[in-house]
């Protein structure tokens, strides 16, 4: 049997647990200094007008960081730098102390352990919320996939621990497609958490939530923290207090101020660029 055969026997097995099935944290993610993302020095100039102006920002390894500005204060080119998206002029951008971003792309720094979750929640409508977290643990690119691999017990589990951390647990079997705007949005992050991310990018989560909906949204974010590190970024500042340790205000690519929320609300500068006062 030649390589292809066999490789194309052992897909179709359906006893069979592939290797992909099983969750990787990369060796080479060092973060002895407690500090997990590093950008310094950042630069990036779009025809002329400067996104991203000498940029630093520093994430800690389990914490959760809200990220404020005002519309074209660079939040959004600096989440697609990170992510590989876009690349700077200048600087750098390290995950841990080991691995340099700027050498990798999308689906590589994907599988090194940073996940991104867009504003608008992208699920696939026509399957379940069982066969979403399954598809994103798997990493199969097709629903034929999901339905040929066998998952074994400690893999159904982690569905189950997934689903139950993002309240759907009595969902299981709802077409994704029949979900509330909230729990779309909260499915989504699931099937993040199912790439067992070190990092997770996550884009106005409320947008669109009824209040019920962001206060379980504020709960499950803060949940994640410690084993996860989360950035979320936000307009909602209802929202980012009620959630918020540190909060880092962008404004025209740079960091304006970085503090606690009283911090934040106190600062002369922060009112006057921001908050409109």
């Amino acid at each position: 049997m030649n390589a292809i055969s066999h490789s194309v026997s052992q897909f179709v097995n359906r006893e069979q647990v592939f290797d992909f099935l099983k969750p990787q944290e990369n060796p080479l993610i060092d973060t002895r200094h407690n500090v997990l993302l590093y950008l310094e020095g950042v630069n990036k100039t779009f025809d002329g007008f400067k996104a991203i102006n000498d940029l630093n920002l520093y994430i800690r390894e389990g914490e959760l960081r809200c990220i404020i500005g005002p519309n074209g204060a660079g939040k959004t080119t600096m989440m697609d730098i990170i992510t590989g998206k876009t690349r700077p002029d200048t600087g750098q951008v390290w995950l841990g102390s080991k691995i340099n971003l700027l050498k990798m792309d999308e689906a590589e720094i994907a599988n090194i352990g940073i996940g991104r979750k867009f504003q608008k929640p992208t699920v696939f409508e026509c399957l379940s919320v069982w066969h979403n977290l399954e598809l994103a643990m798997t990493g199969v690119r097709s629903v034929w996939g999901v339905f040929r691999a066998t998952l074994n017990g400690e893999q159904q589990d982690e569905i189950q621990r997934v689903m139950a951390l993002i309240g759907l647990q009595d969902h299981a079997q709802l077409m994704a497609g029949n979900l509330s705007h909230g729990q779309k949005q909260w499915l989504e992050i699931g099937m993040l958490l199912m790439q067992k991310p070190k990092l997770l990018l996550v884009d106005e989560p409320v947008a669109g939530m009824t209040h019920q909906e962001m206060d379980r949204t504020a709960e499950l974010l803060n949940s994640l923290t410690g084993e996860h590190s989360v950035v979320v970024v936000e307009h909602d500042m209802d929202f980012v207090r009620s959630i918020a340790s540190t909060v880092t205000v962008l404004h025209q690519g740079h960091v304006l101020a970085e503090g606690n929320m009283s911090d934040i609300q106190s600062n002369p500068k922060v009112k006057e660029v921001y908050l409109g006062e």
